[in-house]
């Protein structure tokens, strides 16, 4: 039998709890503070710690932290009646198997219980030990880290097994996508999953580069082979040698340039301006672009050949708004690099600006989610990122945005439910995470649209 310790000030409730859970055949023992609690656990190894956040001596967060840095990898699961959303992902951070908020229904309580004993003591261990390697690796790779975060959504989904696909394989790889979805960082992704990792990834702003000095810029140059060419000059090509050249909004390129980008993909050598010296290059070309470049061939405004040739694998990048199921997991990742950035500790954001957020376009994309958070997180002078600190163009569309919504998000909320269980395999905690909602809002939408 599956032994719990269950950590809860409240006597009455605790009882209960305790009653109702040995009904369904768990041993439970009760501790009524974290320093009991932590008292037990010396002397027992439980299967489940099932702990308040708040108790006379701490909150659950903090016991939390010490289970996880004890020898016994114990899951635990924490109860709150604060069901801010900003608690749970600092759990979560932590390393809480899971968190349920209070008031909650028996079958919920045993649904978390037994989705957190399905991982045996064994498979724990080697989780934590799995995450500690993570963590060792990110703190190595910190400066070549490309800021890659995985989404939920179907669209994420599929960006992420193109990823992984082309990746090992030396293709040339065209990104599109809208200006601020990330291309440069799906580009460094692909080159940290290949086998030229650990080679140089070198990008460029082809629309950063003046046509006079195209040549030198992507070839280098010798000295004194033009007016100002006061030193040799390492070109673009020459310094990724080995590694990916990724060449961003590859449609600003003139159609000269372009004739001699092509040339070198061909040969895969390389002239530096003033130099008789033909120099061999080994590189993987990753380009980008927000325009369509297949309307540009056709209005003859760039090359059909060098289009082929760059796009013998073509990823598209979505919007922001078309993949708001993974917004949160977004808005958290640019709060942690900023928090980073300006030596902050803002924890989350309160449910109105993250319904603010799910409601509104996004038109900036990931760039403008960065930018306001980076914002906001300056402005705050709380834990929580509140409507207070965020622009005003977020905050104006707020009320038209979830009005005009209203009747859509109804049809397909039962549509979506469904879909979510479906992909969750009927697990209710999975789903909820996949529909970025609680759990017990869950249970009453499917008591609403009768789908137990």
């Amino acid at each position: 039998m599956k032994e719990i310790l269950l950590v809860e000030d409240d006597v009455a409730f605790s009882e209960m709890l305790k009653q109702f859970l040995k009904r369904h055949k768990y041993v439970v023992e009760v501790s009524y503070n974290i320093k009991n609690a932590l008292q037990q656990l010396e002397k027992k190894n439980y299967d489940l710690v099932f702990t308040d956040l708040r108790l006379p001596d701490g909150d659950g967060i903090a016991l939390l932290k010490q289970i996880k840095g004890s020898k016994h990898a114990t899951p635990v699961v924490l109860m709150t009646s604060y069901a801010e959303v900003s608690t749970a992902v600092q759990a979560m951070k932590q390393g809480a198997f899971d968190y349920i908020s209070k008031p909650f229904n028996p079958s919920e309580v045993l649904e978390v219980i037994s989705n957190a004993l399905e991982e045996k003591a064994g498979d724990v261990a080697n989780h934590q030990e799995k995450e500690q390697k993570e963590e060792q690796q990110e703190k190595e790779s910190s400066k070549t880290d490309s800021g890659f975060v995985k989404g939920i959504s179907s669209s994420s989904k599929v960006l992420d097994e193109y990823i992984c696909l082309v990746a090992p394989i030396n293709m040339s790889v065209l990104i599109t996508g809208e200006s601020g979805t990330g291309k440069e960082v799906v580009a460094k992704t692909i080159h940290l999953k290949s086998p030229r990792h650990n080679k140089p990834f070198i990008a460029v702003d082809c629309g950063a580069i003046p046509r006079e000095i195209a040549s030198s810029e992507f070839f280098g140059h010798k000295k004194g082979s033009f007016t100002g060419a006061n030193e040799d000059k390492i070109g673009h090509f020459e310094s990724a040698n080995g590694g990916t050249l990724f060449l961003d909004e590859v449609g600003n390129l003139t159609y000269e340039n372009q004739i001699q980008l092509l040339r070198a993909l061909q040969e895969r050598r390389i002239k530096p301006v003033g130099s008789s010296k033909e120099i061999k290059v080994d590189i993987r070309l990753i380009t980008a672009t927000n325009e369509d470049l297949l309307l540009a061939v056709e209005k003859g405004d760039f090359r059909e050949d060098l289009y082929h040739r760059l796009n013998e694998f073509s990823i598209k990048v979505p919007n922001l708004k078309d993949r708001k199921d993974d917004l949160i997991l977004y808005a958290d990742f640019f709060l942690n690099k900023t928090n980073q950035q300006l030596n902050k500790s803002v924890i989350g954001f309160s449910k109105k600006v993250l319904t603010i957020f799910q409601n509104y376009q996004w038109p900036g994309n990931l760039r403008e989610l960065s930018n306001v958070i980076k914002r906001a997180t300056l402005l705050t002078k709380s834990e929580i990122i509140d409507v207070d600190v965020l622009p005003s163009e977020l905050t104006k569309v707020k009320e038209n945005t979830i009005s005009s919504n209203k009747f859509s998000t109804k049809e397909n909320e039962k549509v979506l439910i469904i879909s979510a269980l479906e992909e969750a395999g009927n697990n209710k905690t999975q789903a909820a995470k996949l529909l970025n909602i609680t759990r017990k809002t869950l249970y009453n939408k499917m008591k609403e649209y009768d789908l137990n």
